[in-house]
């Protein structure tokens, strides 16, 4: 059975776009694969994280994989700090990245600009996600279109090695679904809806109050004209809401426009914020069964010792491989 390998990072609200575009596709992914998904807590410290917040959203977000429908019996839930050998194998990875491929990143041209510090890790993180998919020797890793460049340094990383220390590690490939891989915001389609934006109604969370949700969609930017039609370069923001409701209602876009034929906007919006609601409601529910009851600290420690036992064969190879002296054991 192949490997997948993917993550998220605990750092703002999860929206409906990261479960439209990620983690639905994640538990389709687990039916066929050895999978982990990972809360990428490492990660989000490139940025300041408040203490508080950080342990807060981390577990959130754990328990939002679980609510959405990743069995944990079957894929690795669990935090990256929480399995050493991810930070360790991430030094030994800058130590084969250049830096000029460092500074070709656009994700960090873009979360740098106009800062006047910059902290190292940010530079570096790039490193540290090949370090995470190498250490599970992934096949197949799930990311969008702004995390496909880091995808590329790792297949990179991953052919030096093997290339300087004797053929070992997997080149992983992406996989990116064809649709529902990009969900845009509520108030401006050319931008990804995005859980870092500082206008709340531009994205929905998935775990806003049904009220809440529907009034975002009432107020959601639609374009001129009134008819429902799928036109992503004339209609880009009835197209976004089209998509949306194509994917949490399990219908096609030639479904969604032949069943609003005629009809306006008003409509047709107040009947997609049903059709989100549907989706979240009971996603909330088992979400706040999750917290409540205390499982998800079990769950997180089980599947830790899985993915440790994992990484640290890897990461022993690795060292053997690079010349380090093994630790003698009693």
């Amino acid at each position: 059975m192949k490997t997948v390998l993917s993550g998220i990072q605990p750092s703002g609200k999860l929206t409906l776009g990261n479960y439209i575009g990620a983690i639905k596709n994640f538990v389709k992914l687990q039916h066929d694969y050895q999978c982990h998904f990972m809360v990428v807590d490492l990660h989000a410290v490139t940025v300041a994280q408040e203490p508080a917040a950080l342990r807060e959203q981390s577990e959130a977000v754990a328990a939002l994989f679980i609510a959405a429908g990743i069995d944990p019996t079957k894929s690795n839930v669990f935090l990256q700090s929480h399995v050493p050998q991810h930070a360790e194998l991430g030094w030994l990875m800058t130590t084969l990245t250049s830096m000029g491929e460092l500074e070709r990143m656009t994700q960090f041209k873009d979360k740098s600009s106009g800062k006047d510090s910059v902290g190292a890790g940010l530079f570096v993180y790039p490193s540290l996600m090949a370090a995470d998919i190498l250490l599970y020797n992934a096949d197949l890793v799930p990311v969008g279109e702004d995390q496909k460049q880091h995808l590329e340094l790792t297949r990179d990383l991953a052919g030096r090695f093997n290339h300087r220390y004797g053929e070992y590690f997997t080149i992983p490939d992406p996989y990116i679904p064809q649709v529902g891989a990009r969900v845009m915001s509520l108030d401006d389609a050319s931008s990804k809806m995005s859980k870092s934006n500082p206008n709340a109604g531009s994205y929905i969370a998935l775990l806003d109050p049904p009220d809440v949700i529907r009034k975002k969609i009432s107020r959601a930017t639609t374009d001129s004209g009134t008819e429902v039609v799928y036109d992503p370069a004339n209609k880009p923001e009835v197209s976004n809401l089209m998509s949306i409701y194509a994917e949490c209602a399990g219908l096609t876009l030639k479904e969604v426009a032949e069943r609003y034929e005629g009809k306006m906007y008003g409509p047709f919006k107040k009947e997609l914020a049903e059709v989100v609601v549907s989706v979240i409601e009971p996603l909330q529910e088992r979400y706040r069964e999750i917290r409540e009851s205390g499982e998800l600290a079990d769950i997180l420690e089980t599947s830790a010792r899985r993915a440790e036992a994992v990484a640290s064969q890897t990461l022993h190879a690795v060292k053997e491989r690079m010349g380090f002296v093994p630790r003698r054991t009693l």
